[in-house]
């Protein structure tokens, strides 16, 4: 694996509250694009989803070949309470956890890249995948970001 992807991963540690920065409320919860989710929902997503994944690779670490549930991300925004999440909280604690997974990455000899949980969903997922999956992660959910910013009249 190419380990510029581990300062990557880290570097996107900041991404969740740029994008909500200078926002008011109403624009965080707005739903400028009918059918999708705000950008404060986004957020909260972006989190929930890196928590998963760093329970995900942890396991892979640690684990010969563990199995890796999947999970309904649509049920976690309806029943989780997004809409009432802190996002200061959200945006600091993805923070760390980007840091403290980053710190765990750095450490690992190069062969601990290729190890492999079996996810119900996808099939075997290496390490490095998990890695790059969470790197692209931030950037898929950018574009949304960005178009909602746009249609709110308050571009990232």
């Amino acid at each position: 694996m190419d380990r510029s992807l581990i300062e990557r991963y880290e570097r996107g540690a900041g991404e969740p509250a740029r994008y909500i920065a200078g926002l008011t409320r109403e624009q965080l919860d707005a739903f400028p694009v009918p059918g999708t989710w705000s950008i404060r929902q986004i957020v909260v997503h972006v989190l929930d989803s890196d928590l998963i994944a760093t329970h995900r690779m942890r396991r892979i670490v640690a684990e010969d070949r563990p199995l890796l549930i999947g999970y309904d991300e649509t049920l976690f925004a309806q029943r989780m309470g997004y809409a009432r999440e802190d996002l200061g909280v959200v945006c600091r604690l993805f923070a760390l956890n980007r840091e403290w997974t980053s710190s765990l990455l750095r450490r690992l000899p190069d062969a601990d890249f290729a190890r492999v949980g079996v996810h119900n969903q996808r099939g075997l997922l290496s390490l490095g995948e998990m890695v790059r999956l969470y790197v692209d992660h931030l950037t898929h959910h950018e574009r949304f970001v960005r178009e909602k910013r746009a249609l709110l009249g308050a571009p990232l």
